[in-house]
């Protein structure tokens, strides 16, 4: 009897690889936080696998795609909360838009199933074929419709830092590749001990065994490496936990002022700090008007005598028109305006609507300013001798805008962010841990202050130095050492995963042309 013959009794063979398809998904889910079981991770694609045995190219595709669907439905659950309880959308406009998401992300499982069923059909072994695919659809999900790189494979190992400090070469995009040529080896593995009629796995046992000595091996060395010597930079992150449901009321905007005000006091008492953050939006308002409050802020600055950084929204006069920007300000300890930063990667239907002339009847979720433009440049703040690269809530999950920050001179990387959103879900979560794959690829510390958490300070290693709770006020004090940028993938940017898809084509072509001969 095969591997492949090992049947439940109950399943009828037509249901069975959809099972399969199915499971595959749910393993996927419960890799990533929270459960958090990283560790299923590198098996989950095994009853994928299984239920590929034998199909057409079609097939595959469908089996892919619903793998893709089961795991992005269950990893992204929390936008029917972001827009039932927020955005104020009914469940039957909220359910269908999370599910539409969840499709579009599956049509990339599906594409890699497809592909890998068609190389097996040109003679390319799915241990070469599958890694290679995969990576190149995540890549390419990183720009197509605005992007949204969410949860690759890769990011569920943020705990395991022996194994992640190769993203400092390949970016997550190699820890992704090495779990899925994990899966395919041991399912091959798996295969062959069952009785199957294929080869044993060998080679490509062999490879993988190459891979992960020489991942953990690097991820060893640079983890004993001696940081460089610099001089500690001391931080003060303020969690103010205000309620959504009032942050933009301007009759709790003082309430507001207080809550950050007094935490940062307490934040300084007894040890002062070099820099103060709060959070994405923690001035509901425009703090260039020069009002009352714009004072508080500043005479804030004077009284603790630190730099202060915080977020409040910006105008700026573009081709005659004035437009709404997400920002930051940095505020000298002497209360003067040292710079801003502006969000250059704005979420849509949040921050703006996509062909917003072409559906004026579409809202955005935002009930604030209104519409957002994104900035122009990543332009670092300098707070003192640190140059600081500030990162306004999920652009922290592109790895190319805190490459930009880092490769203009940032040595700290600043991660604003409110996810009060997001509720008490899982989101918050996957948050961090894909914020994390930043400071390991630019060889950079980020400090990360969120309205209601997770709040948290990560050194250039990917070493997570402390984390508050959700919805809870808080203030984390801690010594950052700025970052050496001692990183290839600064220099080479996403060259790896560039290869990877320049090695399917070529791999495609010369087995076509190889088999039509």
């Amino acid at each position: 009897m095969s591997f492949y013959d090992l049947r439940l009794p109950i399943v009828a063979g037509s249901i069975r690889p959809v099972l399969l398809a199915v499971f595959s998904g749910l393993l996927i889910v419960l890799s990533f936080p929270r459960p958090d079981f990283s560790f299923i991770i590198w098996i989950a694609l095994i009853p994928l696998l299984t239920a590929l045995e034998g199909q057409t190219s079609r097939t595959a595709f469908k089996l892919g795609f619903i793998c893709g669907f089961t795991t992005y439905s269950g990893l992204l659950y929390w936008l029917v909360i972001v827009m039932g309880d927020y955005g104020h959308l009914p469940i039957f406009a909220s359910v269908p838009l999370w599910l539409l998401l969840s499709a579009w992300l599956a049509l990339f499982y599906g594409a890699t199933a497809w592909a890998t069923t068609f190389g097996e059909q040109l003679s390319i072994k799915s241990a070469l074929m599958m890694p290679l695919v995969w990576v190149s659809g995540d890549y390419l999900r990183n720009f197509l419709l605005g992007g949204f790189p969410w949860t690759m494979l890769g990011h569920s190992q943020y705990r395991l830092l022996p194994l992640i400090q190769i993203a400092d070469i390949t970016g997550v995009f190699g820890i992704t590749a090495l779990i899925v040529l994990a899966n395919v080896v041991f399912y091959r593995m798996l295969r062959a001990l069952s009785g199957a009629d294929i080869p044993y796995p060998a080679k490509s046992a062999v490879v993988l065994v190459l891979a992960l000595a020489t991942t953990l091996g690097y991820g060893f060395i640079k983890l004993n490496s001696p940081e460089p010597e610099t001089v500690p930079f001391k931080v003060a992150l303020i969690q103010g936990n205000i309620d959504q449901a009032v942050k933009w009321s301007p009759a709790f905007r003082e309430k507001t002022l207080d809550i950050y005000s007094n935490l940062s006091r307490q934040a300084v008492a007894g040890q002062p700090a070099n820099l103060i953050v709060w959070p994405e939006s923690a001035a509901p308002f425009f703090f260039q008007e020069n009002s009352p409050a714009s004072d508080r802020i500043r005479n804030l600055a004077r009284e603790l005598s630190a730099y202060l950084l915080f977020g409040s929204p910006a105008a700026e006069l573009r081709n005659g028109r004035y437009t709404n920007l997400n920002s930051a300000f940095l505020l000298a300890p002497d209360g003067s305006e040292i710079g801003r930063s502006d969000k250059i990667h704005l979420v849509p239907f949040g921050e703006y609507v996509p062909l917003g002339r072409f559906m004026p009847f579409v809202n955005k979720l935002v009930h604030g300013i209104g519409d957002f433009s994104p900035g122009l440049d990543a332009k670092p703040l300098r707070a003192g001798n640190v140059s600081t690269g500030i990162l306004v809530c999920y652009e922290v999950i592109f790895s190319e805008i805190a490459r930009e920050y880092v490769n203009n001179g940032s040595r700290v990387l600043v991660n604003i962010t409110n996810d009060a959103w997001f509720g008490r879900s899982s989101a918050p979560y996957q948050h961090l841990a894909m914020a994390i794959f930043r400071s390991v690829e630019t060889r950079t510390p980020l400090i990360r202050a969120a309205n209601t958490g997770i709040t948290s300070i990560v050194d250039q290693n990917g070493h997570i130095m402390g984390m508050t709770s959700l919805f809870k006020e808080a203030v984390m004090v801690g010594e950052v050492h700025p970052g050496s940028a001692d990183s290839l993938y600064l220099k080479i940017g996403d060259l790896f995963v560039q290869c990877c898809i320049g090695l399917v084509v070529l791999i495609t072509v010369v087995q076509w042309k190889k088999n039509t001969k």
